[in-house]
């Protein structure tokens, strides 16, 4: 069975992220950036676009702050319907996840009306419209589930690193006065 989890977190360094976040054209001070396949050379199929495993990576940076975080950008597993969030610049509010459950845990929410992002679906052509494709907690990095990223089309980080991410985010967005945050979606490789 491949591995599912790198052996650290990424190794970006703060000018790749801040190349990144000026090739958006994003100015606000705290931001996310997700690198999908990030670790697609050590994890998975070097070809393609693994899901149900921790390849990719979510970067927070701001003047105070940059720490990079094991992640998945896309759904656990291929089903006919499920949303991949398409690459790109999305706004983020907090919010909490799971409510539907009960009162849930704080996490990202899609700051847009309908909180709708647009997604590709597995089965289907063309880009449509996701509802709630949050920024949550996943499993665990020891877990041998096919679905350890619990994912239908989040994006998510495990859970040993989840308290450590959200509080970052939150505190840095707290800061610098910004009610909601940008995340940076991209596949592309830092230089």
């Amino acid at each position: 069975m491949p591995a599912k989890t790198p052996k650290a977190r990424p190794r970006i360094t703060a000018s790749q992220v801040e190349a990144i976040v000026r090739k958006h054209g994003v100015k606000d001070a705290v931001v996310i950036v997700g690198i999908r396949g990030y670790f697609r050379r050590t994890l998975g199929d070097p070809t393609s676009n693994d899901r149900g495993i921790w390849d990719d990576a979510l970067v927070v940076i701001s003047p105070t702050a940059f720490a990079g975080f094991n992640g998945n950008t896309d759904p656990s597993l291929w089903r006919t319907g499920i949303a991949s969030l398409v690459e790109g610049v999305h706004r983020y509010k907090k919010g909490k996840h799971g409510i539907s459950r009960g009162n849930g845990y704080p996490a990202l929410r899609p700051a847009t009306p309908n909180e709708s992002l647009p997604v590709t679906r597995d089965g289907k052509k063309g880009r449509s419209l996701g509802v709630a494709i949050n920024i949550h907690r996943g499993g665990s990095v020891k877990s041998t589930s096919p679905r350890v990223t619990s994912s239908l089309g989040c994006q998510t980080i495990p859970s040993e690193q989840w308290d450590s991410f959200i509080g970052l985010v939150y505190g840095e967005m707290d800061r610098y006065s910004q009610k909601t945050v940008p995340y940076i979606l991209t596949s592309e490789q830092p230089a």
